[in-house]
């Protein structure tokens, strides 16, 4: 079980803006909070893990990488939360008053890869948030622009949602997105953004953290 400091905090990280044709690069990283932990290894930047996030007037951007792993992906499109991969949880409004996901509460799964048909690549899923009091306008997920490396120690996935997808996503208007994320993985074990069980990390937007969505300078 996690020594779970990072409870005690409320967190909000610079989202940086991403230019036309740009990658999500170095300045793009989420900084490492399970150093607050000393029980803990790292969870978004601790070596065998990297996880970036972007953001334009398009949509918003997601990059993972693992490179700690020594066995296979498990990854079943029947199975899509238990299945090794990235979950993200985002709140287009950054409410942190209300427990119970609202429609503007988005809850999305991302496997590097889905075999179907003799083909092998990235799939993309919503799932409904537990308790939600709305969900959010239908979410078509072909419109989710997925890539992905499989290599003998990982992978490495590459996400853009586009803006129509998230419900009530106006980065002008509401320039912050409350956001968490989990990578799961059956092997070496689930690394949790912030909060992790037994808070309910995947249906309480007052517990998610801050993205700040500012320009770069």
């Amino acid at each position: 079980m996690l020594d779970q400091k990072r409870f005690l905090f409320r967190f909000k990280f610079p989202c940086a803006y991403l230019g036309v044709g740009e990658s999500l690069g170095e300045s793009y990283r989420l900084p490492d909070v399970s150093l607050l932990e000393s029980s803990e290894v790292g969870v978004s930047g601790g070596g065998d893990v990297d996880f970036r996030v972007g953001w334009n007037e398009r949509g918003f951007a997601v990059a993972a990488k693992i490179t700690s792993k020594k066995q296979s992906l498990w990854c079943r499109a029947v199975s899509p939360n238990e299945s090794d991969g990235v979950q993200i949880c985002l709140d287009t409004r950054d409410l942190k008053t209300v427990h119970r996901a609202t429609q503007f509460c988005h809850r999305l799964v991302f496997l590097p890869m889905v075999s179907d048909a003799g083909r092998s690549e990235p799939s993309a899923f919503w799932l409904p948030i537990h308790r939600a009091k709305l969900h959010p306008n239908p979410i078509d997920v072909t419109k989710i622009k997925l890539k992905s490396k499989i290599f003998n120690n990982g992978y490495e996935l590459s996400v853009f949602i586009p803006q129509e997808v998230l419900t009530g996503f106006e980065p002008i208007e509401y320039p912050s997105l409350g956001f968490h994320f989990v990578l799961v993985d059956r092997e070496i074990g689930n690394r949790y953004f912030l909060v992790a069980p037994p808070f309910p990390y995947d249906q309480d937007p007052s517990i998610w953290g801050t993205l700040e969505l500012v320009r770069n300078q």
